[in-house]
């Protein structure tokens, strides 16, 4: 019988340490993903949390998510939404699109914001209620501003608890319009940004 084999003293050191140190390299890499990860899945999970939490009652929460995806289904898709309920001209694109809340005197709304190529957006996820010289009318909850008339965008947060945080559009005649409780604050200011520099 025999037996073949690579005896033990003719490995190198150096290709010891070599093995050791691409063992060391994968490990850090690893370990840098799932601390990235981790943060990221904090920040989604804050987000969430945070969005929830701005809803006056959370069974209103959950029915105006539910109103607002039966929408979105029934008109086929988000883009088709924001087609239908804005007017968009022909070589404008939907940039991103996010589920948030508007401030409002009467205190916040749920409904989706709008990115586009050359507007933001919002729309209510349910209609709100208006009284007229009729009776009460139900009315979903709009807002345009377009691009070229935005003068600044500002992130950001409270005082009292730096994970609510804020995105404030200013436009030139001086309007203020305040968006929070977005799941991806970050991914949605960036979107902003960059429909901003490129309008």
């Amino acid at each position: 019988m025999s037996v073949i084999g690579i005896p033990v003293n003719s490995v190198t050191s150096s290709a010891v340490e070599f093995q050791q140190s691409k063992s060391n390299g994968n490990v850090n890499k690893i370990m840098n993903w799932m601390r990235k990860f981790s943060r990221k899945a904090e920040n989604y999970m804050q987000g969430i949390i945070e969005h929830v939490n701005l809803g006056a009652k959370f069974s209103e929460t959950v029915k105006g998510k539910l109103s607002l995806g039966a929408k979105v289904i029934q008109a086929g898709g988000v883009k088709r939404v924001f087609r239908q309920v804005f007017h968009v001209q022909k070589d404008e694109k939907l940039l991103k699109a996010s589920q948030c809340y508007l401030s409002t005197t009467a205190g916040p709304i749920a409904g989706l914001l709008f990115i586009s190529t050359q507007k933001i957006a919002f729309l209510s996820d349910r209609p709100l209620t208006f009284s007229s010289s009729g009776g009460m009318v139900r009315f979903p909850y709009k807002v345009m501003i377009e691009i070229t008339k935005i003068r600044r965008v500002n992130p950001c947060e409270s005082t009292s608890n730096p994970n609510r945080k804020y995105i404030q559009i200013v436009t030139e005649d001086e309007y203020e319009f305040w968006f929070m409780g977005f799941i991806c604050y970050q991914k949605i200011f960036k979107y902003l940004e960059k429909a901003i520099a490129e309008a």
